[in-house]
């Protein structure tokens, strides 16, 4: 859980009717701003994803959430739950705030062989543990439920971890087969330091290992998480470890970076190299994400992850209502093993396969003439403000993309977000600078980039726009880019520039909610 958000309140930076606003008006999933395939609470302000866990056929997504308002605080446990990680329903919030304590972030497991005791009856119990969060004081907690999530029972010993100190949050909690025990990472966020402990029965903990790293640029770490994942080609496995950034991320504010090594059960054992640019997302929205515990077996397929888009520069300030937050799509997360001289390993994601059923009505070019493309593209009855792009680029001596959210009739001076890849820089960027709204704190607007070379001579992009997002996936999730925008309802012009584009392929993104 972010306390960085009580220091922006503490300085200022987030306006004291804090916890008082409370949500009315129109709770449709119809607003301008909404997003159509992303996740978003009806009502309210959201944060953090917790709690990932699959169980008996349900994915369950927990979140912090404010049950009171649009804005940070009273963080409860938000609860939603899908069949198909893709359309998503909302439940009543899970673990509320008690008096004075409330419920940060942290993980789910399924407890399968009963090794807390919770279960009854049979009862497989679903084990919450989480950090409880007073003013003076960050300690871990457990609470158990014994049907599906829907009711929970706090531990009565709580807390099960108390290091008596302000800042010590954000547990995640999985079942180590090879030791058979259970393994806690939490941090010291602003010592940048990584806990182990190991439980047999996720009530007793005994630590077992640190992590630290000079080379982070941030100063302060949240919300890690720990996962052993595929190697591209391979048979290989490695554990990532993954770490948000309270600051200094490469776009400003806050975002992810990882490191790559192995776990022996006790402690993570670090073999990337110092100073190596490892950041999960290049955009200015990637925040807080975690993976899935307990997923079904599914070949060789890597580990899926969800995280907040938002940036806790201006989180409390985005113009939409009656909500206020949004999550990512899953993506799918693998590594690919880098040959010599380079010999290092890198992370791939990927939007998870289940998204594909939402994809529709399509529109499809290649050739060099971006001219007749677009002028085939105005006279086509592709339509709607919700869809993906896949294009394949040369990578020529001039500047090459696409802008999309174009205000039509406004003669170039209008809104739109433009895509682009820069061959002499390398780079692949995304320019908000003309998104539509972007007044609303200084920090939003911008241009951010990720470094992508070309393969082959070839660059590929795909790309999922939302009405108030653009997920950027370079040369196979080779890089990231996720941004939020906010422009008018009128303005979605698509329209494409540079003579390196080769082909596109348009298909329209159909609606989660019904």
């Amino acid at each position: 859980m972010t306390r960085t958000l009580v220091v922006l309140l503490v300085f200022g930076l987030i306006t004291p009717d804090l916890f008082a606003q409370r949500t009315t008006g129109d709770t449709t999933y119809k607003q301008p701003h909404r997003p159509q395939y992303h996740f978003s609470p009806r009502a309210n302000w959201i944060n953090d994803p917790n709690g990932l866990v699959y169980y008996d056929g349900e994915y369950h997504l927990f979140y912090q959430y404010n049950p009171s308002g649009i804005r940070w605080g009273h963080m409860t446990w938000g609860h939603a739950i899908s069949r198909d990680l893709v359309h998503w329903q909302e439940l009543p919030p899970a673990i509320p705030e008690e008096g004075e304590t409330m419920i940060y972030s942290g993980s789910c497991v399924i407890d399968k062989t009963n090794t807390s005791g919770f279960g009854q009856d049979g009862r497989v119990p679903m084990v919450a543990i989480y950090t409880g969060a007073r003013p003076d004081n960050q300690s871990q907690h457990l609470a158990y439920s014994l049907d599906k999530g829907r009711t929970w029972t706090k531990y009565a010993s709580n807390p099960i971890i108390d290091l008596k100190q302000k800042d010590f949050r954000d547990p995640k909690v999985f079942w180590y087969e090879p030791s058979q025990h259970w393994v806690m990472i939490v941090l010291l966020p602003t010592d940048r330091k990584a806990l182990f402990y190991k439980s047999p029965n996720l009530k007793v903990w005994t630590k077992t290992g640190e992590f630290t790293a000079a080379d982070s640029p941030a100063t302060v770490w949240e919300c890690p998480d720990l996962v052993e994942v595929p190697v591209d080609g391979t048979i290989e496995r490695k554990w990532v470890l993954l770490l948000s950034m309270g600051n200094n991320a490469p776009a400003g504010g806050s975002g992810m970076q990882y490191y790559v090594g192995r776990f022996n059960g006790a402690t993570f054992i670090n073999e990337s190299k110092p100073g190596e640019q490892r950041y999960v997302d290049w955009g200015k929205d990637y925040y807080a994400a975690i993976t899935f515990n307990n997923l079904p077996r599914r070949g060789n397929r890597g580990a899926i992850s969800i995280g907040w888009m938002n940036n806790l520069q201006y989180a409390s300030e985005i113009p939409t209502t009656p909500f206020r937050g949004t999550m990512t799509l899953p993506r799918e997360l693998r590594l690919a093993k880098m040959p010599a001289p380079i010999a290092r390993y890198e992370l791939r994601q990927q939007p998870i396969q289940e998204l594909k059923p939402l994809l529709g009505a399509s529109f499809q070019w290649t050739g060099t003439d971006v001219a007749q493309l677009n002028q085939s593209l105005a006279s086509n009855s592709l339509a709607g403000d919700t869809y993906w792009l896949q294009l394949e680029l040369e990578a020529a001596k001039t500047g090459v993309g696409v802008r999309v959210k174009k205000e039509e009739a406004a003669q170039g001076k209008g809104e739109e977000t433009v895509i682009g890849y820069d061959p002499a820089k390398q780079l692949v960027y995304v320019d908000r600078s003309r998104s539509g709204q972007v007044a609303f704190k200084k920090e939003f607007t911008g241009r951010f980039t990720a470094p992508l070379k070309p393969q082959n001579g070839r660059i590929s992009l795909q790309i999922w726009v939302d009405r108030s997002s653009v997920e950027v996936f370079g040369n196979n999730g080779e890089i990231t880019l996720t941004n939020q925008i906010f422009p008018k309802p009128e303005s979605r012009g698509i329209e494409f520039f540079g003579d390196g584009l080769r082909s596109v392929l348009i298909r329209s993104v159909e609606p989660i909610w019904k």
